[in-house]
């Protein structure tokens, strides 16, 4: 069954599957967002008379401001000029319903050569770079996820490569600490490329199964950052020659089209292979995960649905797009 005709089942009342803690935490943080979604939706249909070019000019104004994207909205909008020509639809809750359906269908497409879950390897060391700008729970993500791993039994070493930032060092090994997993770290100001290779021998020498790795996030001189990314990268294949095996972009849902912005200079500096999005639940701009999929064709990996150390979970697509939509369906004769 897809994603829409699963929305239009809740719609009929029909009997829904059971429901999993994962899929309620997901529920419960879109909850803003779904809202947002839900006022803009009908304050475009409260103004409704007819499918014409204002109307499409509104919802392209609409779509752009529940920070789906530019790019987004205006494919959207052209793909639905044709279907709601081809379908028919007059009714504002025939209108409601295709829109709904472009959306799902497009964040469906976009996503079918898509990888969500995190390259552990089966055998062997895992190494995983977390890149960002400061602020955006970056170090706080690679701590719950070092626990996370930590209670499946494994292994995990953390590296403290962000030497710049004042007070990042000491952050990360705190958040060792609560994760109970072991922090390698030199001196602020140092070589992180040096933080880098202590950290991947250690790994190395003691069996570990997962390094996760801090790095600074200076976007103001990206010149610097990519010539720091790309030596801590020969540093590790050096030693490990298929790692990294991740490169993850931690970004803040709430910052909205500021996240996109970063995601796409990050994506030219270095190759990002995944995005952690976090304090996705605190926000009404969710909508955004529709932008980074269309205009990125970056995998959401992991999200942030709360501050407890168990709260940052695996991204599920249908489930996100489910919260999203489920209440925006209407009831047509």
């Amino acid at each position: 069954m897809g994603i829409f005709d699963k929305l239009k089942n809740v719609f009929k009342n029909e009997t829904p599957e059971p429901v999993t803690q994962t899929q309620e935490k997901m529920d419960k943080g879109l909850e803003k967002t779904r809202k947002t979604f839900g006022q803009m939706m009908n304050e475009l249909m409260a103004n409704f008379r007819k499918v014409d070019e204002d109307f499409f000019e509104d919802l392209e104004e609409t779509l752009i401001t529940a920070d789906v994207g530019f790019e987004t909205a205006m494919r959207i909008t052209e793909e639905l000029r044709q279907e709601v020509k081809l379908k028919n639809a007059k009714k504002s809750e025939e209108v409601q319903n295709v829109i709904v359906e472009k959306l799902v269908s497009i964040y469906e497409e976009n996503g079918l050569e898509e990888h969500n879950e995190i390259n552990l390897q089966s055998e062997g060391l895992s190494i995983i770079l977390f890149v960002g700008v400061n602020g955006v729970g970056k170090t706080t993500s690679i701590g719950k996820l070092a626990n996370q791993y930590r209670e499946e039994g494994k292994k995990v070493l953390l590296a403290a490569a962000d030497t710049f930032r004042a007070g990042a060092i000491d952050q990360l090994i705190v958040w060792g600490d609560r994760a109970q997993v072991d922090v390698v770290y030199g001196q602020a100001g140092g070589d992180p490329a040096s933080v880098v290779f202590d950290a991947v021998k250690r790994a190395k020498e003691e069996d570990a199964d997962v390094l996760l790795v801090d790095t600074a996030g200076r976007l103001q001189n990206k010149d610097h950052l990519m010539k720091e990314l790309e030596k801590i990268k020969r540093i590790i294949q050096r030693e490990v020659p298929d790692a990294p095996h991740e490169v993850l972009l931690v970004v803040d849902a709430t910052t909205g089209q500021n996240a996109m912005v970063q995601a796409k200079q990050f994506k030219e500096t270095t190759d990002v292979t995944g995005l952690v999005l976090t304090k996705l639940d605190g926000t009404a701009k969710g909508g955004m995960v529709l932008a980074i999929r269309n205009e990125l064709k970056l995998p959401v990996k992991l999200v942030g649905l709360g501050e407890g150390i168990n709260d940052l979970q695996p991204f599920e697509p249908s489930e996100f797009v489910y919260g999203l939509f489920k209440e925006l369906i209407v009831e047509t004769e």
